[in-house]
């Protein structure tokens, strides 16, 4: 009753205040002289109210919140709570607790001050949800709920759970978790096996304090487990950090050998529930790593790979053990089965047709019904496949489509020149097929063909072509390729390294080199890259419409004529011939996507460019295809990932300067 009073009177004091304000307005025309009274009267009030002003905030503060709502249910019900809660209507604060006040404000007053400045970042409608939302208050953290409040004209009463204590424990769980390490030396056979003892023991005392480094900064440990390999357990804070500085021991581990022979290949397997997941998760994270070509760190989670490093070219390898094995484990698959079907990668070039009929080929010699699966229509090697047709060796080759009711449970597919499921030239082929094998030479990505029964995957090697004559060659001599096969083989070679100018090895030529006694002849197999005049035309176009940006020359181009897509590739290697472009990138419209065709010289890893875009290849040769986008998004988004790449550069050749 006693604060109704109060109230009351506050109400009418306050009408009778503004009748006194509204008569004095006239009477400053009538009498000016008779304002002097009342104005010493209203500048001695507020010099009253300017020393009592702290009382007076402390008086509404006492009428607005705490527990001098008497009688009104919100009082009853959440003024006595042991945690902080106010009332929020529109963006200000208009009633708050006691606990509020002691918590929040630090036992100072805060009526109607805005809701932001207290409690930075409340956001009501993440509040209303079931999970609340977080809110850090200076030292605190908190977990927000709100709800309407009744009876207080569209208010909203926040709660404040003071969970600082839990949130800290978690986030330190978090941290701590364990994440697993494994690190290879590349090529470790090849880079030691012709150095002195010696010369082995100062490499790898070099390479041990180098990582015994890196991981002593770390709260875990390190341990060799063979000769090229080693594992470290470490936490996921470590891991964090690691990414932040993008595994920076892989440029320190190239800068020991100036000559580049010396890389690591790094899984690392994180947020797994236990560390036997976690472990499970790096295995598949180096194995990715290496046939990517090596050099790199491999990171994976429960969501996918992330990737960092990868600039180095794979060091061949120059054993033929591996290939005869393989060879002789192909062989078994093949008669094992009742059926082979053999399939390259969407829109097939040379290289996938050249190496599937090499593969056919040793199907004949087990003796093994086998077919090829590719879309006559939708070939870039429409003459080589022309050349077998008018050889008379049609039946050999079949649409996709017509080959599902061939498939058994003993039906061995091969997949040669893709490892990437979205690639093949048909997925339901892949699918229904239980037995699979894989020869490719592209740096692995992700989503690459899982558990094949067999894996020939050397980055190194020039083309698919360079594998399958490595594998015809521990077959038995007798019933070997004929001329037009060895034909189809050596195209498959010439244009993945361009004729032999680009990422050739001493294998390449040995493969060539056997081709060629097997009857290959190379004016037969350079007439396979004639082109038409229409196909010229539209190849000089898109060369003349190119601009150079960032040493990298880029063109595109509207969708062209039908059959016209083998001029992206050639468009890309001809820009390549320009002096100072270090890569090229031709983008062109297809069926309201766009496909991009990328080279380079090897100072620019395009597979990396590409593989962001969703695409892959290898570091001098790339190809992408995007769904649902135009020539000008394409454009923009090849610029980006052309900057991201030269600062990245610029970065590394910082850090090898630091470290020199």
């Amino acid at each position: 009753m006693k604060n109704k009073i109060q109230r009351d009177m506050f109400v009418i004091v306050l009408l009778l205040l503004t009748a006194c304000i509204a008569l004095m307005v006239p009477l400053a025309f009538m009498a000016p002289q008779w304002l002097i009274a009342p104005a010493i009267v209203v500048v001695f009030v507020l010099i009253l109210l300017g020393v009592n002003i702290r009382s007076l905030r402390r008086f509404v503060a006492r009428n607005l919140s705490g527990t001098n709502f008497e009688g009104s249910k919100t009082q009853y019900t959440v003024s006595k709570l042991p945690v902080p809660v106010a009332l929020i209507s529109g963006k200000n604060i208009v009633w708050y607790n006691a606990s509020f006040r002691e918590e929040i404000l630090n036992d100072t007053d805060a009526i109607l001050a805005p809701a932001q400045r207290l409690l930075p970042g409340v956001d009501l409608s993440v509040c209303s949800r079931a999970h609340g939302q977080d809110l850090t208050i200076g030292q605190n953290r908190y977990t927000a709920y709100a709800s309407t409040a009744s009876g207080t004209q569209g208010g909203t009463l926040i709660y404040l759970i003071n969970d600082t204590f839990y949130k800290n424990t978690l986030d330190e769980y978090n941290a701590s978790r364990p994440a697993y390490l494994i690190i290879v030396i590349d090529s470790y056979d090849e880079i030691f096996n012709d150095m002195k003892d010696s010369e082995q023991a100062h490499e790898l005392e070099a390479i041990n304090s180098l990582l015994e480094e890196y991981i002593g900064r770390t709260t875990g440990f390190l341990r060799r487990v063979a000769n090229n390999r080693y594992i470290a357990v470490v936490e996921e804070r470590d891991v964090r950090w690691m990414m932040e500085e993008r595994f920076d021991i892989l440029d320190k581990a190239r800068a020991l050998h100036p000559g580049g022979g010396l890389t690591l290949s790094i899984g690392v397997g994180h947020g797994g529930s236990t560390l036997q997941d976690c472990q499970e998760m790096a295995r598949e994270s180096v194995d990715i790593a290496l046939g990517r070509g090596g050099d790199q760190a491999a990171v994976k989670t429960v969501d996918g790979f992330e990737f960092f490093g990868g600039i180095s070219h794979g060091i061949e390898k120059r054993s033929h053990v591996r290939s005869r094995i393989i060879a002789n484990a192909l062989a078994d698959q093949i008669r094992q089965s009742d059926s082979v079907i053999i399939m390259g990668h969407r829109q097939s070039d040379l290289d996938a047709l050249g190496s599937a009929i090499g593969i056919l080929r040793m199907c004949k010699m087990c003796d093994v019904p086998s077919v090829i699966a590719i879309r006559s229509n939708a070939t870039l090697a429409g003459a080589l496949l022309d050349a077998f047709i008018e050889a008379g060796q049609e039946h050999n080759f079949i649409e996709p489509e017509k080959v599902y009711d061939l498939i058994t449970p003993k039906t061995l597919l091969i997949v040669t020149d893709t490892y990437q499921k979205s690639l093949l030239e048909d997925v339901k082929i892949y699918e229904k097929c239980r037995r699979v094998v894989v020869i490719d030479h592209h740096r692995m990505a992700v989503g690459h063909i899982d558990n094949p029964i067999l894996l020939y995957h050397e980055p190194f090697a020039s083309s698919a072509s360079e594998l399958v004559c490595e594998l015809l060659q521990f077959m038995p001599a007798k019933g070997n390729i004929t001329p037009l096969e060895a034909q189809a083989l050596l195209a498959g070679i010439m244009l993945d390294t361009r004729s032999f100018a680009l990422h050739v090895g001493v294998r390449t030529f040995e493969a060539a080199a056997w081709l060629r006694s097997r009857g290959a002849e190379t004016a037969e197999t350079k007439q396979l890259f004639n082109i038409s005049k229409e196909e010229y035309e539209a190849r000089s176009a898109l060369v003349e419409s190119a601009y150079i940006y960032k040493g990298c020359a880029i063109a595109t181009s509207g969708e062209l004529a039908p059959g016209m897509n083998v001029v992206l590739p050639m468009a890309a290697d001809d820009l390549l011939t320009i002096e100072g472009v270090d890569a090229s990138f031709v983008a062109v419209a297809k069926n309201g996507g766009v496909n991009i065709s990328a080279r380079s010289m090897g100072a620019l890893n395009v597979q990396v460019i590409l593989e962001a875009l969703g695409g892959g290849g290898h570091l001098t040769m790339a190809g992408a295809q995007l769904k649902n986008c135009t020539v000008k998004q394409a454009e923009q988004r090849i610029r980006e990932e052309i900057d991201n790449y030269r600062e990245a550069q610029a970065a590394q050749a910082g850090a090898e300067l630091i470290q020199n």
